[in-house]
């Protein structure tokens, strides 16, 4: 049975919670040697991710080696392409690699109604995780923003600048708005599946927010995402949703107030003062300690998680980096971050 007190769910209708609630982006990972072991018995990582049994067991490794306040469900932002029937592939030591989605021929190979039975084994995952959840600890569903997605599914893999899918949005932005609208219908149909099988919160990850200009950020990253959360509103207005606009800066007081989230996620680039006056004024932030410093540890690690509590904890807050946890990062500082929020020397 849910806890609607969970101390996450708490802060995100605004209350402060003292400690803040604690969870970590990619907090199930190649960091855990347990994880490392489940993956070692798949062939690929998207088998994983659609493995309903693994996927499970993978995200609930961390909850029993910490006292994190949120899991997420394990998957992965390039999911929805795949269910799209976009070719995905993840090449060890390279990344994400996708057949490109250019023009409108290859966009009209997509198939959204394929998409909705390709996308249910992670709604089973979904399912096993929340069986053995406690009721303080509720389940994160998520998606990959349109604007993120689009730029991996128009690049065919990651990108330094996301070059390929910023040329096509100006060279033809009635064919990179169809592409846009598609993952705006599927994502809404994704986060509502996952929220029916079980989740309690969603995030939204807009990992290159930061690569658009003002006017392209207003089109391609504010508006997707706000008739995303408008649609998933309307059917469960109840469910807090986090935004996570990475890199968007200033930027991200507009995405902030003109999308309808109930929270934003924080970067590392982002000076606490300014999260502050700027965004904690208006609504529940997260984040934003720096992935490299948590990896690195030690007197630098302790002094900037006490400079974020002091900063942030004293209005609705909820602790975690500001980008997802590196796979180097030693077991024992993320035990010792856990014990520093928490307040237990």
């Amino acid at each position: 049975m849910s806890d609607p007190h969970a101390p996450l769910l708490s802060a995100l209708k605004g209350e402060r919670c003292t400690p803040p609630p604690l969870w970590l982006m990619r907090q199930a990972g190649r960091y855990l040697p347990e994880y490392r072991e489940v993956r070692s018995t798949v062939s690929s990582f998207l088998e994983l991710c659609l493995t309903p049994r693994l996927a499970a067991e993978v995200t609930l490794q961390p909850l029993r080696r910490f006292a994190f306040d949120a899991s997420i469900v394990f998957s992965d932002i390039l999911i929805v392409p795949y269910a799209l029937g976009q070719q995905v592939t993840f090449v060890a030591g390279e990344g994400p690699k996708l057949e490109p989605v250019r023009d409108a021929g290859a966009l009209a190979r997509l198939n959204r109604i394929v998409a909705l039975g390709r996308l249910s084994p992670v709604y089973e995952t979904v399912e096993r995780v929340v069986s053995e959840l406690p009721a303080s600890v509720p389940l994160f569903g998520f998606c990959g923003a349109p604007w993120t997605v689009a730029t991996y599914m128009v690049e065919g893999a990651g990108s330094k600048d996301q070059a390929a899918a910023r040329s096509l949005a100006y060279r033809e932005p009635d064919t990179f708005q169809a592409l846009i609208d598609m993952l705006v219908e599927t994502s809404t149909a994704y986060l509502l599946g996952q929220l029916e099988a079980g989740c309690r919160a969603l995030q939204i990850f807009d990992s290159w927010s930061g690569s658009l200009p003002e006017d392209a950020f207003s089109r391609w990253c504010i508006a997707p995402t706000k008739a995303i959360v408008d649609q998933v509103k309307a059917e469960a207005p109840e469910i807090p949703i986090i935004g996570f606009p990475r890199g968007a800066g200033p930027s991200a007081i507009r995405y902030a107030r003109e999308t309808g989230i109930d929270g934003i996620g924080c970067d590392t680039s982002l000076p606490l003062d300014w999260i502050r006056e700027e965004l904690q004024s208006h609504l529940p932030v997260q984040g934003n300690l720096d992935p490299v410093l948590l990896a690195a540890g030690g007197p630098p690690l302790e002094a900037r998680v006490r400079l974020i509590l002091a900063e942030l904890g004293q209005g609705p807050f909820i602790f975690n980096l500001g980008h997802g946890i590196l796979p180097e990062t030693p077991i024992e500082n993320v035990a010792h971050l856990v014990r520093l929020v928490k307040g237990d020397r």
